[in-house]
């Protein structure tokens, strides 16, 4: 069995933090729009790595295009009037709470359960009729205003132990970091949808609010997926945004 160089995974897992930092940096304004980056060795020195550990972060912003490069000049933060810290990334998997790092995020459970999914949850989720899944409906409330409205299955052979506790806290990072999980991507579809009565009672709207949807089905870096879920947020709290980097 091949193993990982623990090494490795902690250079990997640093350049990661950094890249967060840089994010927050950029979304607090602490980096304005067209204004340049402290240089590469400065950032490496301040955070403690070698420049090839500061470039992989600096390279995973840049592909999410939030800065750019000006040969023989340095790095810069984009200027973008559609880009807004508020807004949720179509591709991001870290969570509300790392999303939001500066605001207060909390889960309302209105229903958590196991149980034996119906027909199409089981062809969702590629399981057989005696695999059990968690069934939980959770409303995410950030600075005490509702947020989304979760309905989520997690497949219980995968996601092991869950419980009230860590659905308080991130489910995520249960995956993550006490499961040493891998999460390899989802497919998801985002469309508009009417409003329904459980949006009316949980997120302040009623029968004319226009819901925001995502349906996710995400995986494992093996192929094997573990979540099939809905989110559900009113038109005027959410946003997704998709970065399209052309390769010259």
């Amino acid at each position: 069995k091949k193993r990982t160089d623990p090494k490795l995974a902690e250079r990997m897992k640093k350049y990661e933090e950094i890249a967060d930092e840089l994010r927050r940096r950029i979304a607090d304004g602490e980096y304005a729009e067209d204004e340049m980056l402290p240089d590469q060795i400065a950032l490496a020195e301040e955070f403690g790595v070698s420049r090839m550990t500061l470039k992989k972060a600096i390279d995973m912003i840049a592909m999410e295009g939030l800065i750019f490069r000006k040969r023989g000049v340095g790095t810069f933060v984009i200027k973008s009037a559609l880009w807004n810290s508020g807004d949720s990334k179509a591709d991001e998997y870290a969570g509300l709470s790392k999303q939001f790092p500066n605001k207060t995020v909390k889960s309302k459970i209105i229903l958590f359960d196991i149980l034996f999914p119906s027909e199409n949850i089981q062809s969702l989720l590629m399981l057989e009729d005696n695999q059990p899944v968690y069934h939980l409906q959770r409303l995410r409330i950030i600075d005490d205003k509702p947020y989304i409205l979760e309905d989520t299955y997690f497949v219980a052979g995968l996601v092991k132990d869950l419980t009230e506790d860590i659905i308080h806290h991130s489910i995520y990072d249960h995956i993550r970091d006490t499961l040493g999980l891998k999460i390899g991507g989802a497919y998801r579809k985002i469309h508009a949808d009417r409003s329904n009565e459980l949006d009316w009672q949980e997120l302040a709207c009623d029968q004319h609010t226009p819901i925001l949807e995502v349906e996710q089905v995400v995986y494992l870096t093996n192929g094997t997926p573990f979540e099939y879920s809905t989110a559900r947020s009113r038109f005027d709290t959410r946003s997704y945004t998709i970065t399209d980097i052309i390769k010259q």
